[in-house]
């Protein structure tokens, strides 16, 4: 076969390294910079040679170089104009690393005087790849994940398995650690259809960071976005093989990964930060800036995102870049979905009128719309930036889902003993339709959650009623000041049996409400296992056993587990509670019709008068669906007061009778009795219960046989 062409090569890969049998294709974007060239090193970084990139065509340097093999690594260095306030970094003896690495010989880590006086040694080097892949997925294919049965588990990979007596000591905070048998099984056993990891991509901690001696475990400091971090892999050089082998393992067990992704910004800051990567290529270009009389003030990097520069999507060569990462991670690496960080900041534009605004139909959506790869993937958006006009909550397209920030707030506030909170909690309850407007959007466009990782953990949100980041060396100003947390009694961590008490059977009110509700579930790792930050609500910076699970299976918190276990089933095997249908919604597609009926616990309709009232803490919410080969019927009960409730219990529908499976009293859940012909149920202070009718296909529902005053419909607003 004839030597492909010098042509036939180019259009591989328009940018990055490709390796062939005979050498190696080169292509970077520097439009700017009177010449680019290439040092390569061997596996132990020493440096074999150097070269200049001959061709430029379109902003585009490449060159062929031949003999230079896959696992060869490399650096870029770009020559020309160095000033900063032009937006110029070009400078002879400055390594760069290439934008389109796929694997990187070690990790970043910030060192000032390398950095300041030996640019070879303070880089890490692409490694290069073969043109072809040929990893191995043995037959296992994606999981078939619908929407209406997702259940995110967020973790982030080394806190997560650091402490885990069950993975290898070698495996230990790596990909490797979610393959181990005992690891999944866990996932499986609490319900888990999918985990979303924390930022994986090749990050720097933050040089002020390191000042200060810390290190930003959380990854959200981006410079390579399709590298996988090698301080997440056995062998550095395998990390590519050793990340899809844990996506593999996953999806055999029909665990979808979703990747927490930062396009936002990166680790290159603002004019004074470190040029490592985008400022050496195509500052100009990459990132936006601030506008003067006289045009684009290069000395003002824009920074919508609090981390000192904002990355540019409005840009093609920063689009590109964006959308070509999340095909690598789809098509190559074999995920299923990302959440994107800080999601605003990537659908703001200036080409209108120069003002870097936020677009609804900014050409990053679009892309990711029409791409057929990215189409098919879990698009979960973070609705927000900082910058001006930055809260965009129900404003994405169609398919995506949202992070509902009001479920957060609205649930941790009622649950608390807020008054006047009922109503907005019977909203967020049936999926937040004054956000997620019916005949618009579906319901599960709404990502619901009580913690994540930014923020107290569970544990901490019943036990501090204030955040405690002392050690993070910002004199505790950093993390949100209003958390809508409570102690229950004592602040921090407490041997008194009775406040634990409260603090466990609240916090199965949180994720009892989290799983009950209309829209998509979010729940953070730990959780389960009652983990604790101490207090700190902004625990990023702290690489330690603050942040890391404790794998402890004590009595408290495998009933816990059972707890969310529970949950997790009733989702599961309910119509209703993973997409409920009211009729005269058009976007959903199963064929039920529901109903969902509010009363007052004396059995009365709730009516304006009993919404509106600031000390209503009770409710009880009456939901069914049938269709002609299923029917299902639901009541929630809830109280939120410090006595027993009687609950007049709505009439079951014909042959049926009404039987307990959720009481938020009992530490795991299973309830001690269920009612069968009772027309009351008595409601202990503080929790939740459910009952279900057995199925019996002759029944009718409960609607249909009600008079039309017997109970309020549901409406969006209370």
């Amino acid at each position: 076969m004839d030597r492909p062409s010098y042509a036939e090569k180019s259009s591989v890969r328009s940018l990055g390294a490709t390796a062939f049998a005979d050498g190696c294709f080169f292509a970077v974007w520097a439009p700017e910079a009177e010449s680019v060239c290439v040092h390569l090193f061997d596996k132990q970084d020493r440096e074999l040679s150097c070269f200049a990139l001959a061709e430029k065509n379109d902003g585009v340097w490449s060159g062929f170089r031949h003999g230079v093999k896959a696992g060869t690594c490399y650096a870029l260095e770009t020559r020309g104009k160095d000033d900063p306030e032009q937006g110029a970094y070009f400078r002879a003896g400055r390594y760069l690393v290439d934008p389109y690495a796929k694997v990187l010989s070690r990790p970043f880590s910030f060192d000032r005087t390398l950095y300041e006086h030996n640019s070879a040694a303070f880089i890490p080097k692409a490694v290069i790849q073969s043109a072809s892949d040929d990893f191995d997925w043995d037959g296992v294919h994606k999981p078939f994940l619908s929407k209406s049965n997702l259940i995110v588990y967020e973790l982030n990979v080394k806190s997560f398995s650091q402490l885990c007596p069950f993975v290898p000591p070698s495996m230990r905070g790596k990909f490797l650690a979610l393959t181990c048998e005992e690891v999944i099984d866990h996932l499986k056993n609490l319900g888990v259809t999918a985990v979303q990891l924390n930022p994986v991509a090749a990050a720097m901690s933050e040089p002020e960071l390191v000042d200060r001696g810390l290190s930003n475990l959380w990854g959200y400091n981006p410079v390579c976005f399709m590298a996988p971090d090698p301080r997440f892999a056995v062998r550095p050089f395998a990390v590519k093989d050793e990340f899809r082998t844990m996506v593999r393992e996953l999806h055999r067990h029909g665990i979808a990964v979703i990747l927490d992704v930062v396009f936002n910004h990166t680790a290159e800051g603002g004019a004074d930060g470190p040029v490592l990567c985008y400022k050496g290529l195509d500052c100009k270009n990459y990132y936006a800036f601030g506008k003067s009389e006289q045009g684009a003030d290069y000395t003002d990097f824009l920074n919508v995102t609090g981390c000192g520069n904002s990355f540019n999507t409005d840009s093609f060569v920063g689009l590109n870049l964006v959308i070509d990462s999340l095909r690598y991670w789809t098509e190559i690496m074999g995920v299923d979905g990302f959440r994107f960080d800080l999601c605003v900041t990537l659908c703001r534009e200036s080409h209108k009128n120069n003002s870097f605004e936020f677009e609804s139909k900014a050409g990053f959506l679009k892309c990711c719309l029409s791409d057929k790869s990215l189409a098919k993937t879990v698009m979960i958006a973070e609705p927000w930036d900082i910058g001006k006009d930055g809260y965009h909550l129900g404003r994405f397209p169609l398919g995506w889902l949202e992070q509902n920030d009001l479920f957060r707030d609205t649930v941790r506030r009622f649950w608390r003993g807020d008054e006047a909170t009922l109503g907005d909690f019977a909203t967020r309850l049936m999926g937040s339709r004054d956000v997620f407007l019916k005949n618009h959007r579906s319901a599960l466009s709404s990502l619901n959650y009580v913690t994540y990782h930014d923020g107290f953990t569970l544990e901490d949100l019943v036990s501090y009623s204030r955040k405690y980041n002392a050690n993070n060396g910002k004199d505790n100003e950093d993390g949100s000041i209003e958390n809508y947390s409570c102690n229950c009694g004592i602040e921090g961590q407490s041997s008194d049996p009775k406040i634990n008490s409260v603090r466990a059977q609240l916090k199965r009110n949180l994720i009892a409400t989290l799983f009950l509700s209309q829209g998509t579930p979010h729940f953070l790792a730990g959780d389960e296992f009652s983990r604790t930050q101490l207090g700190n609500n902004n625990a990023f910076c702290q690489d330690n056993e603050i942040s890391y699970l404790k794998w402890d299976y004590d009595k408290k918190n495998k009933d816990f587990i059972e707890f969310i276990k529970r949950c997790t089933k009733l989702r599961a095997s309910s119509t209703l509670l993973s997409e409920i249908n009211l009729g005269d919604d058009n976007y959903h597609v199963n064929s039920h019709t529901s109903t969902v009926l509010w009363f007052s616990p004396d059995g009365s309709p709730m009516t304006s008068e009993r919404w509106n009232n600031p000390k209503q803490k009770t409710l009880l919410v009456y939901a069914d669906c049938t269709c002609p080969d299923h029917s299902e019927y639901c009541c929630i009960l809830i109280n939120n007061t410090d006595a027993e409730q009687l609950f007049k219990l709505p009439a079951p529908a014909l042959h049926r009778h009404w039987s307990a499976c959720l009481d938020t009293v009992i530490p795991d859940g299973k309830p001690q009795h269920t009612t069968s012909t009772e027309k009351e149920y008595r409601c202990r202070p503080f929790s939740i219960t459910v009952l279900v009718a057995t199925d019996n296909e002759a029944s009718v529902p409960l609607s249909k046989h009600l008079s039309k005053s017997a109970g309020r419909k549901y409406s969006s607003h209370h």
